[in-house]
């Protein structure tokens, strides 16, 4: 088994595929941890969604996918911490509107592009991590150690702003541009990541670590933690079968993280009735 791990990262476009884990599985995990504590875990998948709006401008106006993308994701960031504040109690019909706004748009440009192919969009859709070029795994890198940064800087701020906007506006937070940056943060994040994951999978790989973490976890920082090791081993595993049996990376390691949930769902259940 070892002689095949070392087999695999002889080829170039797997050791940076590993690099791409070792990122993702920092700054995603800990961003899904806040989307699930602040009731938006769809937003991952809104904005996922919302940019392939992003690329299709890219493809059309032929400038880079990647800052085409960026751009529409951070207005739609915006546009979602709007719709929040108008529809407080309802926050799904703000996730729903921005998710069919981004895909008809998605669409309308692509019928009108010669440039914005299905199969263009179909790379964008669904992703795939072992096809990522260097500049690519950089700007994980970046997004990673900003993500960290402002999670070291601002843990106790956040954690007061999500389970509580009440008291963050009594300890004098600035709670709507706190969720603004945090918006748009996870949107450039989600931006970066579409390439690797795919706009229908990159949710996964911020929610579902985030979701098992919460399962095994006994406190906010351990939470965390097991976060970013379940999304690391879970993602490494899954590009390491994914190669062995040839099937898409992305699907695999959604598959992998569905198949952990179960697992300690599923003992977290016969533990309680053994107790």
């Amino acid at each position: 088994m070892l002689y095949s791990i070392f087999d695999m990262l002889s080829y170039d476009f797997m050791q940076r595929a590993v690099l791409a884990i070792i990122a993702m599985s920092v700054f995603a995990p800990i961003l899904g941890i806040f989307l699930i504590l602040r009731r938006q875990s769809l937003m991952s998948d809104t904005l996922s969604h919302i940019s392939l709006a992003g690329v299709a401008f890219g493809l059309l106006l032929g400038m880079s996918t990647t800052w085409s993308t960026i751009i529409i994701v951070v207005i739609a960031a915006v546009l979602l911490e709007y719709l929040r504040t108008v529809y407080k109690h309802y926050m799904e019909i703000s996730t729903a509107i921005l998710m069919s706004l981004g895909l008809a748009t998605s669409l309308i440009i692509t019928s009108k592009s010669s440039n914005a192919s299905s199969v263009s969009l179909d790379q964008y859709l669904f992703g795939s991590i072992i096809t990522i070029n260097s500049s690519q795994v950089n700007a994980l890198f970046v997004i990673a150690v900003i993500v960290l940064i402002l999670t070291l800087l601002f843990i106790r701020p956040m954690y007061i702003l999500t389970f509580d906007e009440d008291t963050a506006l009594v300890d004098g937070l600035p709670v709507k541009w706190m969720s603004l940056a945090f918006n748009i943060v996870t949107g450039v994040a989600i931006s970066l990541m579409i390439p690797a994951a795919g706009a229908l999978l990159v949710s996964t790989i911020m929610v579902l670590p985030a979701s098992i973490a919460m399962r095994i976890g006994n406190s906010f920082k351990a939470v965390i933690a097991y976060a970013i090791g379940i999304g690391f081993i879970g993602m490494l595993s899954g590009v390491y079968l994914s190669y062995y049996w040839e099937t898409p990376a992305s699907a695999t390691i959604t598959i992998i993280f569905i198949s952990i949930f179960l697992v300690v769902s599923l003992y977290g259940l016969v533990a309680k009735k053994l107790r």
